[in-house]
């Protein structure tokens, strides 16, 4: 029942709004398909990741056309990005799956921790 057209597409909608909001969505893609669906881990993390492409993309080149996104200071977190998912990828393939889901488990534990008592600075 959950496997259908229908449950996909809510899915895709509602990660789609979380996306274009900055905020993401593969966290919960991930727990959708290994927990919902079954899917085991490395594929749900290929998937996971062919739908962050086109939608990161898009919400990308809104946020560039509004002008809300500045280059320059971003570009050495980009880089250091890129070389260490390139580097953790190969990686994280090697590693037991019970490793990254206890990894997985803790990162978002500490996400929705900061999330929860985060307080915006006051500017001066």
């Amino acid at each position: 029942m959950l496997e259908g057209f229908i449950p996909a597409l809510i899915v895709g909608i509602t990660l789609g709004f979380l996306s274009g909001l900055g905020i993401g969505g593969g966290s919960l893609l991930i727990l959708w398909l290994t927990m919902v669906l079954g899917m085991d881990h490395n594929t749900a993390r290929g998937i996971n990741l062919l739908f962050f492409l086109p939608t990161a993309s898009i919400a990308c080149w809104l946020q560039w056309r509004s002008k809300s996104i500045h280059f320059r200071p971003l570009l050495p977190a980009i880089v250091g990005g890129c070389l260490t998912a390139a580097i953790l990828s190969r990686i994280g393939m090697q590693l037991d799956l019970a490793v990254i889901r206890k990894l997985f488990g803790g990162l978002l534990i500490l996400t929705g921790l900061r999330e929860l008592l985060y307080k915006p600075r006051k500017r001066s």
